[in-house]
């Protein structure tokens, strides 16, 4: 007898197996990799994705929830600085002094927001982070003024606040921000969610490029870096 390869093995009506394993998504998940080495004067742009199927973030209560969450989720070597609620993800600007440091704090903020999410939507309990963060480290100015365009503007990019006008997220730290380019409108009470920067990058170094036009959109900022020349450290 012949020994077939699985590729010639049909099933018992004949027809071609379909290629087994755990089909893609819509959205592929992040790869469980081992994560880069991580240098504490590099700040962190950071995405959490939610599954599918939960109420919307941006419901008062839940940011409530993830805002009380951030609060709480205070750490010598670990800081979340700023953060955007959006309607099934957050993103934030984290920094961390170490890989370690930063796998602590995020599996820290991470846990806590899921109980604080389950408790505020009277859910219960059960899993709210589809999979794994996306991390992305920030080298230079360029880059980190782009990811807090990103981050504080975010809802602009997904059309959850109005486009007219000089409007901050609500569901942001946009309130407490103090980088903008025009006087601030909308201003919070009380302390901000997150912490202060203590990265030069975090702090000061972005604003050579200028600073945040409240109606500044993501995308633009991000074709800006794209087009920059890649031969400048501080691009």
């Amino acid at each position: 007898m012949k020994q077939l390869s699985f590729a010639e093995r049909r099933r018992r009506d004949g027809k071609a197996r379909k290629k087994p394993g755990r089909k893609p998504g819509a959205r592929a998940s992040i790869p469980h990799q081992v994560r880069p080495a991580h240098h504490k004067w590099n700040p962190l742009h950071i995405t959490m994705r939610a599954i599918a199927g939960l109420p919307s973030f941006r419901q008062q209560l839940l940011v409530a929830a993830f805002e009380r969450a951030i609060r709480d989720t205070r750490r010598e070597d670990f800081r979340i600085v700023e953060h955007s609620i959006q309607v099934d993800h957050l993103h934030l600007a984290v920094e961390a002094d170490s890989k370690e440091a930063l796998a602590r704090g995020m599996k820290s903020f991470a846990v806590r927001a899921n109980r604080l999410f389950n408790v505020a939507s009277g859910r219960g309990r059960g899993k709210v982070w589809r999979d794994r963060y996306h991390r992305r480290d920030l080298t230079t100015p360029r880059q980190v003024r782009n990811a807090l365009v990103y981050v504080l503007n975010n809802a602009r990019k997904h059309g959850t606040i109005s486009l007219e006008g000089l409007v901050i997220d609500p569901g942001s730290s946009a309130p407490w921000f103090s980088g903008w380019s025009l006087p601030r409108t909308g201003l919070a009470e009380g302390p901000r969610p997150g912490e202060e920067p203590r990265t030069a990058l975090l702090r000061y170094l972005w604003k050579k490029h200028g600073l945040i036009h409240p109606m500044e959109t993501p995308n633009a900022s991000m074709r800006a870096e794209r087009s920059s020349s890649p031969r400048s450290r501080w691009c």
